[in-house]
């Protein structure tokens, strides 16, 4: 039996809207932000050294990248929920780009894969690179990497590439752990 012309339009756009709901839902939960500053437990699942796609920051040969070089590199760019580029960006791929230039170490591409990475590590010893998690509502997470003097770079939702402090009364509030990746 064939359907009316008209009948197959809806079906198809509820189809359509039904596929970008869902999309949406699945990319909220891997990386979120919250306003921004001006200022657990540990895992045995280690997947440090696993290939992921990353996207490499062009650092000339003889210069030694840094986080700070990172951050002056991609400072401002725009938050992109799935974004892995400088046209916009979202945090668990801006980790994975810092520490596959900074440490040539590539990060799985998800805060949830990231959150189990290396050995936990107590907020009062917290040490440049290390990784910090937020928990910033009922199923979203967000990431940054610890700059040092209770700073850490991200990539926030309202501002882009930028560096927020721990000691933001959002920030703390939503703090969830820091994991250290590497030795």
């Amino acid at each position: 039996m064939l359907k009316p012309k008209a009948w197959t339009g809806v079906e198809h756009l509820m189809k359509k809207t039904s596929l970008v709901s869902f999309l949406a839902i699945v990319g909220l939960a891997g990386c979120s932000s919250s306003p921004d500053s001006i200022e657990p437990e540990p895992t045995a699942n280690n997947e440090v050294g696993k290939q992921y796609q990353y996207v490499p920051l062009n650092v000339p040969f003889n210069q030694q990248a840094s986080f700070d070089t990172v951050y002056r590199q991609w400072k401002g760019t725009p938050y992109r929920l799935g974004g892995t580029t400088r046209s916009g960006i979202d945090c668990s791929a801006f980790v994975q780009v810092g520490y596959a230039d900074v440490h040539n170490l590539h990060l799985p591409r998800t805060t949830s894969q990231q959150a189990k990475l290396g050995k936990w590590v107590a907020l009062n010893d917290v040490q440049e690179g290390d990784l910090v998690f937020f928990k910033t509502g009922r199923n979203l997470r967000h990431v940054g990497i610890y700059v040092g003097e209770s700073q850490f770079l991200h990539a926030s939702t309202s501002q882009g590439v930028m560096i927020s402090s721990l000691k933001n009364p959002y920030w703390r509030s939503v703090y969830w752990q820091a994991r250290r990746v590497t030795n």
